[in-house]
């Protein structure tokens, strides 16, 4: 199985346990008198197993990301810290920036005057840059989960 294959399995996973939780929700609580739709037990017996699949296709997820070589001396897993930083960062200068770019209107000289603090222009530059590395990051990424087999557990 590809390591891309093990990751849509993993959302896939991920719905399903969701699932289980609104369907245990439903039937949790009935009315005196009334039966349950489904089984309980029969509906925790299923999450757990789900939850066994689950826990061991993540290990065997990070195992393949943090033994498999993404180039430039990183892992798939550095890479994807890395991605994740410039996700974090990106998203901050941008929340500068837009605040940076709020005018505010005076009707009269007397109205306080707001003054930006931060060069907006070096922003955005900066701001586009971290875009661009991270489409590069994650288009290798993407690249590697379709090419990487994943590792079998032991």
């Amino acid at each position: 199985m590809k390591l891309a294959e093990a990751l849509i399995l993993r959302s896939d996973l991920q719905k399903k346990i969701q699932e289980l939780r609104f369907r245990l929700r439903n039937v949790i609580k009935i009315q005196e008198g009334e039966e349950a739709a489904e089984n309980p037990s029969d509906l925790f017996r299923e999450l757990n197993g789900v939850l066994e699949q689950f826990e061991s296709l993540v290990q065997r997820i990070n195992k393949t990301n943090s033994q498999t070589e993404y180039g430039e001396g990183m892992t798939i897993t550095d890479a994807l810290a890395r991605r994740e930083k410039l996700q974090l960062k990106r998203s901050v200068l941008s929340d500068v920036m837009d605040t940076a770019s709020i005018r505010y209107d005076r009707s009269s000289r007397t109205e306080i005057k707001f003054i930006t603090t931060v060069d907006i222009s070096a922003l955005q530059k900066q701001i586009d840059e971290l875009a661009k590395e991270h489409r590069q990051l994650d288009t290798r990424i993407q690249e590697l989960n379709w090419t990487t087999e994943l590792i079998e557990s032991s």
